[in-house]
């Protein structure tokens, strides 16, 4: 069984992603999938490695997250 996700990317993400998917010889949707297992099976994040939780940005009146 697969969800369906709605990814935005900024569009140099997008382009950086599009040419490693590339040179991996993978769909850009089976490289991001291959991407989400390795961070997850390492036990951490790119940006927290080790596993550091995040700490969530507080909501906005609306109860949305602040961020883009």
């Amino acid at each position: 069984m697969t969800k369906h996700v709605n990814l935005r990317l900024p569009d140099d993400v997008h382009a950086m992603a599009v040419t490693a998917a590339a040179a991996d010889d993978r769909s850009l949707n089976s490289w991001l999938i291959s991407v989400v297992r390795r961070a997850i099976d390492s036990g951490g994040t790119p940006d927290r490695p080790g596993g550091a939780p995040a700490t969530p940005a507080p909501l906005r009146r609306s109860g949305h997250s602040p961020r883009p």
